[in-house]
């Protein structure tokens, strides 16, 4: 559709959502590996950690609400930590140390060998991230990340990376919202093949 023969915003979004989709389908081809490990690293008592900045930290927060809570059918608890929403450790740590320092110095504190660190970011060059990620790597972590198109600073410091191909950063912060809904999905159905978690889930309705 134009507007006085201008294309119109909409259509200019999809247009450019819709040419992303056929590469983002290969690179999220690894989401199926992603969500079984991830699923038997949770089952097993082991711990999700997840940051990004602006948009991404939203993004963050989504992926561990996901699995704290449920995507669709209820299930025991998954241990998840959005790096970005505990604000008190988050200021601290920046006025104290400086904000490159703000998910590196949490890492360091909630991370255990074997965890996994899941970072968002579009353009992969945050200093932040890029040091939250040296950090997981020096703790044990698998760090694993979701950018914008490769190669980035990010992806190369990171064990492994699903690069959405747009140079739009609104539409690659789109397909990260796909990509963390398709993790989810591929953890929830790789659960009932593995151990049951430590910890029972609270039964809907409460105690």
């Amino acid at each position: 559709m134009t507007v006085d023969g201008q294309v119109s915003v909409l259509d200019s979004h999809l247009a450019g959502l819709a040419s992303a989709l056929v590469p983002y389908r290969e690179a999220a081809r690894k989401l199926s590996g992603w969500g079984h490990d991830l699923a038997r690293l949770l089952a097993g008592g082991g711990r999700l950690l997840a940051a990004g900045n602006g948009g991404s930290a939203a993004e963050a927060q989504h992926l561990t609400a996901e699995l704290v809570g449920k995507l669709r059918d209820d299930r025991p608890a998954l241990s998840a930590i959005a790096l970005t929403a505990e604000t008190s450790s988050l200021t601290a740590v920046g006025n104290d140390f400086g904000y490159d320092e703000v998910f590196a110095r949490q890492v360091r504190a909630h991370g255990r060998e074997g965890d996994i660190l899941l970072l968002f970011s579009t353009s992969g060059r945050s200093a932040n991230l890029l040091a939250a990620a040296r950090a997981g790597a020096e703790r044990g972590l698998r760090v694993l990340g979701l950018t914008g198109p490769a190669p980035n600073p990010l992806a190369e410091v990171c064990s492994d990376v699903l690069a959405v191909p747009s140079p739009d950063s609104q539409v690659v912060q789109e397909l990260h919202l796909v990509s963390l809904h398709v993790l989810c999905e591929y953890v929830d159905l790789a659960l009932p093949s593995l151990p049951a978690p430590a910890r029972r889930a609270i039964p809907v309705g409460g105690l």
